[in-house]
């Protein structure tokens, strides 16, 4: 039977409804794996839009204050408990957490662990597990896209939304992509033709640019705007809305944005109009354990092969330390980066 260590662990918690600054570090005793269970000496762990929703208590299922955050990590096996292979010990995997990842060691159930391929570094890894694994599904999985189509992505220039352009370029699409100013360049680097996010005549300049509508249309932003997203598509064309970004800032509950979002889209499915919208859950059959993870492990694979043979590149703003997480996460929430945040503990 494994003895406690002594050893100290550094995490994050998330108090309640607070500033960057509200963060707090805690410090507590490391703890030893049980049955079924790996320790992971977490390397990267990331800033995503979900963490900044969830410190204004807006997330739609974030679990009650205190918690540590931390949707996804990558990191190597420290130590295993009772009933999983040892040889686990010493591998880098990736795990998507939700919660939990803003720490030093994580505990985590081992079925759960993908591999990361040898020689990618952990910060990049780390850029393309909840990214891109949403992705790769909400591409290949929701929309379908094929070679000579062409799409919309908003927020081009964000973890995700720079992974979706690549994705896209790679399955042939022709991408637009929408950002502030500041960021077209890094957009037509990646291969989109940028669109300033912030004009008013938004959707007079992608009709510009595709006459005949988009064939797929990536939303995070929600809010009316969605409105104009459907509007664009061509016949036959597909919304994929994944988030409600419009709505951060705004006091109230963290679940009617949401729940009005879906009654808009389902709305939009029962009219007869030739196009379809639906809104991506990555977390969607989690209740088939065993499904899910072999189709987790399955398609972040295919994204973590294409980081590894340097067809997908990671976009890593910055590598912020653990310790200084408030930093961090005014630095995600300015608007002012390209890729994600990434913290190192």
């Amino acid at each position: 039977m494994a003895e406690q260590s002594t050893e100290q662990i550094l995490e994050i918690v998330l108090p309640g409804v607070v500033g960057p600054d509200g963060l707090r570090p805690r410090r507590r005793d490391r703890p030893v794996p049980g049955p079924g269970q790996a320790l992971v000496r977490v390397e990267a762990t990331g800033v995503s839009f979900a963490e900044q929703q969830m410190r204004r208590g807006k997330y739609y299922d974030q679990p009650p204050f205190p918690f540590v955050p931390g949707y996804d990590l990558v990191g190597t096996v420290a130590e295993v408990g009772p009933g999983v292979d040892r040889a686990l010990v010493g591998r880098r995997c990736a795990a998507l957490t939700k919660v939990g990842g803003w720490t030093s060691h994580a505990l985590l159930d081992a079925a759960d662990l993908v591999p990361v391929p040898a020689g990618v570094d952990p910060a990049e890894a780390e850029t393309v597990v909840v990214n891109g694994l949403t992705a790769w599904r909400m591409l290949h999985g929701v929309a379908g896209v094929r070679a000579g189509q062409v799409v919309l992505v908003h927020g081009a220039n964000g973890g995700v939304g720079s992974t979706l352009v690549q994705l896209a370029r790679l399955a042939g699409a022709r991408v637009i992509g929408t950002a502030s100013p500041r960021h077209h360049d890094a957009v037509r680097e990646l291969g989109a033709t940028p669109v300033d996010y912030r004009a008013a005549d938004l959707p007079a300049r992608v009709r510009a640019l595709a006459p005949a509508g988009v064939d797929a249309v990536f939303d995070h932003v929600g809010g009316p705007g969605i409105v104009d997203s459907f509007r664009l598509l061509a016949p036959g064309g597909t919304l994929v809305a994944y988030g409600t970004a419009a709505t951060r800032d705004r006091q109230g509950s963290a679940r009617l944005p949401v729940l009005m979002l879906f009654a808009r889209l389902l709305w939009w499915n029962a009219l007869p109009n030739g196009r379809s919208a639906s809104f991506f859950n990555v977390w969607a059959g989690k209740r088939n354990a065993a499904r899910f993870r072999a189709r987790l492990a399955h398609d972040l694979g295919e994204v973590f092969a294409l980081l590894a043979d340097g067809s997908l590149r990671a976009k890593v703003a910055a590598r912020v330390p653990l310790e200084r997480v408030a930093e961090a996460v005014a630095l995600a929430e300015s608007g002012t980066v390209t890729g994600k945040v990434v913290l190192v503990p």
